[in-house]
């Protein structure tokens, strides 16, 4: 029996279980009273999208029918199934139909989908490109190559995606000549692909990072918080995603490996360098347009724009929303020192992001048309063309977003949060509970090989388990960042991954070589993340002892460990040469 036959036996397993155990909660007691209290039935839809989204591979399928599930719970009348299942898909319209009418969550989606047509105007005026090859000029030694790659990485922020299709190709045939392993650029660029996106307070990933946590908070706690403003508290604690970019950046320096990643770079330095069948991956979306000139300014301008756009708009609803307010000191020290770091970060507490990423990400698309029109590169039409395909690849993450509230406020009305919290607060002891989370959102993320979905289905969850167990501010804060890292360090390292894939695609390297030498590494790191990361952050030992500590301990460790790339004299004789 083929996989695929496999999959498909176990799903209508799962959904002939399902059905029976709908009819056998049906037959507990009718209507109002079935509502009333749930009780560890209210745990069946979160479990109907992690078992399906293992099974299927497939996200938007398992949020749908764990959405589902509830939704026909709630509308459950003796044993007539069937009418409960049509009034569970009615209701399930109407929850996504809500989410959408939500102004935060449509202001959401729209900042998603415009900046993804900014990311694309970019790449077709040959922005991007143009960064890229200017970036890669300055690499001289294998050395360089890697801290190139990575920095070249790190600028492209904005995206994962993009990320893994522009840096590989444009750093491949620079590291083939300075002999670094195409396994090793495959890894830098991975490594800098989701999780510097999942940090970046301007990018795609921002608004479902922020979306969920509003609507986590909102539904789990009954508590209305600024989303905006808990994203960034929740930077510093974001471990796996600081440590692994601090982590490519002391293998550069040191010229140091372990595992397979070293008997790749030794090979390397050798002159051997194995390709893949499909050397790199291309795509049409972010190809600049045939026959145009390059610039940097044609990146620069449209992004910087973005970005100074965005904090613009953030101190200014921010600004407004303070002093529209009730608090008559913050006004006053507002107003005393409007520049101060305290009112900066008061103003953008305050702000509303969601239309601001949509305003500055609109703003940046009319300057990134208006360029490519008089460089004569499009015309308007062609331009909008542009625009809105870049919008096209980013639909999946608006309809994720949709699935995932709809999910919150299903399981908010079948009190799932508060069972999970009246069985389990007491049993899990503090320290270990973020590092429960971030465990549980890598296995489930590795599984389906998507981040998106992961903290779709865990967020909800998250939050008010931790709030029961400490209602203290921080402590949310801390088990909040583990749901994100936890679900890109699992995207990270699994092979059916998306970016894994365009990452390997676009070093040229073969898949399972990338997947093989980055999975050693991806858990090497995870592992410093939970003994010097999470475990001490849960015993509340503050941030700016926790940072430090973990990046000191992720070095020393790495330097016992690791062995030096021996390079080959002749590496040597043509860098001296040169």
């Amino acid at each position: 029996m083929n996989k695929k036959r496999v999959n498909i036996f176990v799903s209508t397993l799962v959904m002939i279980l399902l059905f029976s155990f709908t009819i056998a909660f049906a037959a507990e007691g009718n209507g109002e009273a079935a509502k009333a209290s749930f009780g560890i039935w209210s745990i069946l839809p979160p479990l109907v999208a992690i078992a399906l989204a293992f099974i299927t591979k497939n996200v938007i399928v398992s949020l749908f029918l764990g959405t589902m599930t509830g939704c026909v719970m709630m509308q459950l009348n003796g044993m007539n199934i069937f009418s409960s299942i049509i009034q569970g898909f009615l209701g399930f319209t109407q929850r996504a139909l809500n989410s959408i009418a939500d102004p935060w969550n449509a202001g959401i989606i729209l900042q998603v989908l415009a900046i993804g047509g900014v990311i694309s105007l970019v790449g077709k005026m040959g922005g991007s490109r143009a960064v890229a090859e200017a970036l890669a000029k300055k690499a001289k030694t294998p050395r360089s190559t890697q801290m190139i790659t990575w920095l070249l990485g790190v600028c492209v922020f904005f995206d994962d995606y993009a990320n893994s299709l522009i840096v590989g190709p444009i750093m491949r045939p620079v590291s083939d000549k300075m002999r670094v392993s195409r396994e090793k650029l495959s890894f830098i660029i991975d490594a800098t692909a989701a999780p510097i996106a999942g940090l970046a307070i301007i990018s795609t990933w921002i608004g479902l990072e922020v979306g969920l946590i509003k609507d986590a908070f909102a539904n789990g706690i009954g508590q209305e918080v600024d989303a905006f403003g808990v994203f960034l508290q929740t930077i510093p604690y974001r471990f796996y995603n600081i440590l692994i970019l601090a982590f490519v950046v002391i293998l550069a320096v040191s010229l140091r490996e372990f595992g397979p990643m070293l008997k790749a770079e030794r090979r390397a330095r050798k002159g051997i360098i194995e390709n893949s069948n499909n050397e790199v991956a291309e795509s049409s979306e972010l190809e600049p347009k045939e026959g145009i000139k390059i610039s940097i300014w044609n990146a620069i301008i449209p992004i910087g724009t973005l970005v100074i756009g965005a904090l613009i708009g953030f101190y200014y609803s921010g600004w407004t929303a303070v002093m529209g307010g009730q608090d008559a000191a913050l006004i006053e020290s507002m107003k005393a020192s409007p520049l101060a770091f305290s009112s900066v970060r008061e103003a953008f507490s305050n702000a509303d992001a969601s239309i601001v990423l949509f305003q500055a990400a609109l703003i940046a698309s009319i300057v990134a048309i208006a360029m490519g029109v008089i460089k004569k590169i499009f015309t308007v039409s062609e331009a909008l063309e542009v625009w809105v395909d870049g919008m096209k690849g980013l639909i999946v993450t608006g309809v994720i977003l949709i699935l995932a509230w709809s999910l919150s406020s299903t399981i908010k009305d079948l009190g799932t949060a508060s069972y999970l919290v009246s069985i389990l607060s007491g049993s899990i002891p503090k320290f270990l509970l973020p590092s429960i989370i971030f465990v549980l959102g890598a296995v489930i993320s590795f599984a389906t090989g998507t981040a998106y979905g992961t903290m779709g289905i865990l967020m909800p969850l998250a939050i008010p388990l931790a709030y029961s167990i400490s209602p203290e501010m921080g402590y949310v804060v801390v088990s909040t960042s583990a749901v994100l890292t936890g679900a890109i360090f699992g995207d990270h390292c699994s092979p059916i991954s998306d970016t894994t894939i365009l990452s390997s695609m676009g070093a040229g390297c073969h898949h399972i070589d990338h997947v093989n030498t980055q999975m050693v590494y991806s858990l090497f790191v995870a592992g410093v993340t939970i003994v010097f990361g999470y475990i001490p952050a849960g015993f509340g030992v503050p941030i700016y002892i926790v940072l430090p500590l973990a990046i000191a301990a992720l070095t020393v460790i790495t330097y016992i460990i690791s062995k030096p790339v021996e390079e080959n004299a002749q590496v040597i004789q043509e860098r001296k040469s040169a």
